[in-house]
Order: C-alpha cells, then sequence, then structure tokens
C-alpha cells in the first residue's frame, strides 16, 4: 500500500535530514544569536565571518546554523570526520582551499564533533585560519575550553548554543506538518500530542522530528488521513532521552548542582539532580562517594551521624546495586540537604594545609616523640611528656603544636546542630589552658596567677 512518504525525495533519510533548513525563516531557536540584530546574524548578513565554535547540546542547531552559512555567503563547504580524516588529507584540502583564496573564493571548513579531533588534527587545520585560508566552523557538545587546542580556540569566536524549549520544539513539528511537501497526507495530531513528543525529545530537534515521523508511519491511515493518538505515542516514548554523559561537562555540571542543592537544603532539588544522575546511567557508587564527601565537608560535626549514614548508604549501594539501591541515595540524599550545615571540618583542613605549604616543617618535639630505644631516651625523646590520663582533669598545658606555629588554630566550630557541643568544649579546654599549668614529674596541677 502506498504511504505518504512514497512521494517524497530521499525518502530514505531521517526525517530531520530532509527538513534541515537553508535559511533563518525555517530555523527555530536561538534567537539570542540569529534574531534580528543579533550577533551571529547580523555578521553572516555582512558577510563579515570569522573562525567559530558552535558549542551546545545534541540536536540544536549547530550543524544546521553551519549550513546556512554556507548557502547564503556562497561559499564552499567541506566537512571533516574525526573518524576519516587523516592529518594528510586535512593539509592537501586545506591547499585546495589556500589556492581558491587566491582565485578570490571563500572556503567554510565545517568540523562535527570538533572535541574528537586529536591535537595533531586540530593543529593542522591553524595556519590556515591564521592566514585566512578557510573559515572554521566547528560544532561541539564539549566544553571547548577543555577539547579545543588553545592556539586554535584563541582564533575563534565561541557561540553557545541553547537547549531547545517545548514551545520551540512544538512550532518546528507545525511548521513541517503544513509543508505539504514533506506531508502530502493531512495528518490529525493534537496539540497535547505534539507537546508530548517535544517533551521527550528533551530539546533536541533532531529526536523530535524523528519520534514525529515514526509516529506518523504508524499512525492509524483512513482515505486521506493520518491519524496519531495517545495508543500510538506510548508505544513509541517508552524511554526519555537523557542529556547525561558521564564522562563529558554534564556530567560534572549535574554533580555539582545535586551538591550545590544539598549544600542549599533543598531536598526536591537534590532528589531531582540525583535522579538526573541515576536515570542517566551513572553509577552508583560514584553518587555514593559524593555524598560520604558531602558529609564530612559540608556538615562535618554539625550532625555526626550524617558520615555514618553516608557509608552505611554506600555499602547498601555495594550490596544492592541498580535499580534496588536508588531509594537509599534517595534517603541519604534528602538526610543531607536537611542536616544543620558546617564547613569548619572542611576549613579546618584548608587552613593546616596553608600552614603546611607556607612555613618550615619543623622537627617534632623531643618531648612528643616515642623513645623506643636507650640511645633514643638517652639524647631526651619523650623527655617532659605529660600524659593527659594522669591528671585528674585529663588535660595538660604541654606544646603539642611546633615553636614556629604555637598560636595557629585551624578548627573553629559554628552553633550548628551537635558542633555547638564541640564549640562549648573547646572554649573549656582554651580557658583551662589558659589558667592552669601542669607538670610532668609529680603529674600536679596548678592555677596560674
Amino acid at each position: 500500500m502506498p504511504t505518504l512518504f512514497d512521494n517524497i525525495n530521499d525518502s530514505t533519510q531521517p526525517l530531520a535530514s530532509r527538513v534541515r533548513p537553508k535559511s533563518f525563516d525555517d530555523f527555530f531557536g536561538q534567537q539570542h544569536l540569529i534574531g534580528d540584530g543579533k550577533i551571529l546574524r547580523t555578521m553572516i548578513e555582512q558577510g563579515q565571518l570569522s573562525s567559530m565554535i558552535f558549542w551546545g547540546p545534541p540536536g540544536v542547531g549547530k550543524t544546521t546554523l553551519a549550513n546556512i552559512i554556507a548557502h547564503q555567503t556562497q561559499s564552499t563547504f567541506i566537512t571533516f570526520s574525526a573518524v576519516t580524516s587523516g592529518i594528510k588529507e586535512i593539509r592537501t584540502i586545506m591547499q585546495e582551499a589556500e589556492d581558491n583564496r587566491q582565485l578570490g573564493s571563500r572556503t567554510i571548513v565545517f568540523i562535527d564533533e570538533i572535541h574528537r579531533f586529536n591535537k595533531a588534527q586540530q593543529d593542522a587545520f591553524l595556519p590556515f585560519v591564521e592566514k585566512g585560508s578557510i573559515i572554521l566552523i566547528g560544532a561541539t557538545t564539549e566544553n571547548p575550553s577543555f577539547e579545543v587546542n588553545s592556539a586554535l580556540l584563541s582564533r575563534c569566536k565561541v557561540f553557545v548554543l541553547n537547549q531547545l524549549q517545548a514551545d520551540d520544539l512544538v512550532h518546528l513539528l507545525n511548521h513541517v506538518l503544513n509543508d505539504t511537501d514533506v506531508f502530502p497526507t493531512t495528518v490529525s495530531i493534537s496539540d497535547d500530542i505534539l507537546t508530548t513528543i517535544a517533551v521527550y525529545a528533551n530539546g533536541d530537534a533532531r529526536t523530535a522530528l524523528n519520534t514525529l515521523e515514526l509516529a506518523v508511519r504508524n499512525g492509524h491511515q483512513h482515505a486521506h488521513t493520518i491519524t496519531i493518538d495517545e495508543n500510538v505515542l506510548s508505544d513509541l516514548l517508552d524511554k526519555k532521552m537523557l542529556l547525561y554523559d558521564k564522562t563529558g561537562e554534564e556530567h560534572y555540571n549535574i554533580i555539582s548542582a545535586l551538591h550545590k542543592s544539598m549544600r542549599n537544603s533543598d531536598p526536591d532539588a537534590a532528589v531531582y539532580w540525583m535522579s538526573r544522575m541515576l536515570d542517566g546511567g551513572e553509577d552508583p557508587l560514584y553518587i555514593a562517594r559524593r555524598l560520604v564527601r558531602f558529609a564530612s565537608e559540608d556538615i562535618g560535626l554539625a550532625d555526626t551521624h550524617a558520615l555514618t549514614l553516608a557509608i552505611q548508604v554506600y555499602q547498601a549501594c555495594q550490596f544492592l546495586g541498580v535499580p534496588e539501591c536508588d531509594v537509599h541515595l534517595t534517603e541519604a540524599v534528602i538526610y543531607l540537604s536537611l542536616a544543620p550545615k558546617s564547613n569548619s571540618v572542611y576549613k579546618a583542613r584548608i587552613n593546616a594545609i596553608r600552614d603546611v605549604k607556607n612555613t618550615m616543617n619543623e622537627p617534632v618535639p623531643l618531648h612528643l616523640r616515642n623513645a623506643t630505644t636507650k640511645l633514643m631516651k638517652n639524647i631526651g625523646y619523650g623527655k617532659g611528656y605529660q600524659l593527659a590520663h594522669f591528671y585528674e582533669d585529663k588535660l595538660t598545658d604541654m606544646q603539642t603544636m611546633p615553636d614556629n606555629l604555637v598560636g595557629h588554630s585551624y578548627y573553629h566550630p559554628t552553633d550548628e546542630g551537635n558542633e555547638k557541643r564541640f564549640k562549648e568544649r573547646l572554649q573549656y579546654i582554651t580557658n583551662w589552658k589558659q589558667h592552669h599549668s601542669t607538670d610532668s614529674e609529680t603529674h600536679s596541677t596548678t592555677e596560674k596567677i
């Protein structure tokens, strides 16, 4: 039976490829770059192009924009693949581009997924970018600060493309559905279903268009109308496409969001970000390790149970694995979010590191050393040591800091949660040492006058 796709050219190509925009009129989203009077549109319309990098998530128009630029500027358009393009091939084509430049022809070189090119491949483009032989347009889903050579990056303007909103995708889908060259047969589909497709696509226009194509192919055909209902859609949308890369920048962005949500005592946001990681395929033990760190770094002695719970949850994740351990991670995230916060333990460590790095590392005082041999005892190891257990208050005024750091303090407790008790105890010990002196020979304590 003939279908509505039979009369479409290149029907074997995915719908997203067949309807790729050739002008700004058919492009949806990224208005901060290509809206009237915006920088990228102005550059293109005035023909004042420079090398650039498009950075953004999948399916937001990076390749499409490169094609539009080439089409509107009537430039020779060359694409490179990190997998198939060797150094020799790159240099050969770059030399051709230089020859064309001398004849007055402009060449645009588009490098999709430029972050996959190694250093040598990226370096091969550098001299031709510098001379103006080519206009280089790179596209990447990864942070170019980390993935593009600094020399090449400094010669390119970076444009950040944003994730498409659901409204952008709904407008795109309606635009395509109303194009009789694409859909010669009427497609009956509700706004709610279009919105569902847009949300499922998670900001990715390619996913939205290809999902629409599958829905149309599986719709109910009656005469010259194809109807797409919720039953058709539910069979297709069994799992939402999550924007999460366990090794890329998004991995670090989301773990940062989880930490900061817990630190801000927002359990709902924290559970959301944790779920984004877990449902995106993150190793639950990685999340559990971060929670163990958080328990000491951001809670510390304000709630000493936080670390215990975090370690117990880590062990539960080891024991159960996914998917069962998800509820344990959720429990820990909620507890850590609601626990009183103190970073005084973390700051104590940082303060001590500063002294370790910036002061002379003096030898351990003799009275703090163990005299494990007769020689060591004869030269003074352990002499003058005061064992606190021998004293009534279990305290002594013995110096335990090296001479050059006497008086330095690192731990400054807060009044949050249980830490208030630690603060009171520390103040008591400090005051006691200021008003008492102890003797190592008699194990006696006297008040200082």
